[in-house]
């Protein structure tokens, strides 16, 4: 992604955390086709699995499943059978998912009582957060070849379980589903909430904000003076 060194987020318990918190990320694929478009986009819940020194895993992963109707799905398993691929095997092709915060705002030059002021020298902008994923995508399409664990796996609060189920109901659903597990070979965040701005204008911002009244403003205005205390990076 693009991005500066003032709004980067490179810890990477953060970026995990950030990515449990918003589950709900877009996987986006570039799969050359005569049949579908190159680049298309799903809304997936996806469940992350970080790197895990016991079992011998040096890389997160992060396991989703995606409707077997969609185009999305269509063009990556069609890339795979082409190939003879079986299932269970990787996509030649980098994927990329993406998280974004829904605390994200419109920010007002208003905002700026520093430069605002002295200068005139200010222009609107948004402020928001975003993760960005990216890795290699193994892909479970065959319906005979169970694989619960890869694709209808959730730790949340009310998770639930499989075997709530009846059996026939699952296979339903496996029939209709495409499991998919991404390795994760490179993780970016963005934290853009004001940082760059002079102190005087941060707190205007975190002032206007305040006094909007809203949930997001509110979480805005958080996290607006959190970072300009220094937090994170």
């Amino acid at each position: 992604m693009y991005n500066q060194p003032v709004y980067a987020e490179t810890t990477t318990e953060t970026l995990y955390d950030f990515i449990r918190a918003n589950p709900l990320g877009v996987l986006t694929t570039a799969i050359p086709s005569d049949l579908y478009p190159l680049l298309q986009s799903t809304h997936i819940p996806w469940i992350l699995d970080p790197p895990n020194a016991t079992n011998g895993t040096t890389k997160a992963r992060l396991r989703g499943h995606i409707a077997r109707q969609n185009p999305q799905s269509k063009a990556i398993t069609a890339s795979l059978t082409a190939s003879n691929s079986p299932s269970g095997s990787c996509l030649s092709q980098e994927v990329m998912i993406l998280f974004t915060s829904p605390h994200h705002h419109y920010v007002t030059p208003k905002f700026y009582t520093e430069t605002k002021p002295a200068t005139g020298k200010v222009a609107p902008t948004w402020n928001y957060s975003t993760v960005q994923v990216y890795g290699t995508a193994t892909v479970y399409f065959d319906p005979e070849r169970p694989r619960r664990g890869q694709v209808m796996g959730f730790s949340g609060e009310e998770a639930w379980r499989v075997d709530e189920a009846p059996e026939g109901y699952l296979r339903v659903l496996k029939r209709n589903i495409v499991g998919l597990s991404v390795e994760v070979d490179r993780i970016e965040g963005k934290v853009k909430m004001s940082q760059e701005r002079k102190p005087g204008d941060r707190q205007g911002v975190v002032k206007g904000f305040e006094a909007l009244g809203t949930d997001t403003a509110k979480e805005v205005a958080r996290l607006v003076k959190l970072r300009g205390d220094g937090v994170g990076g």
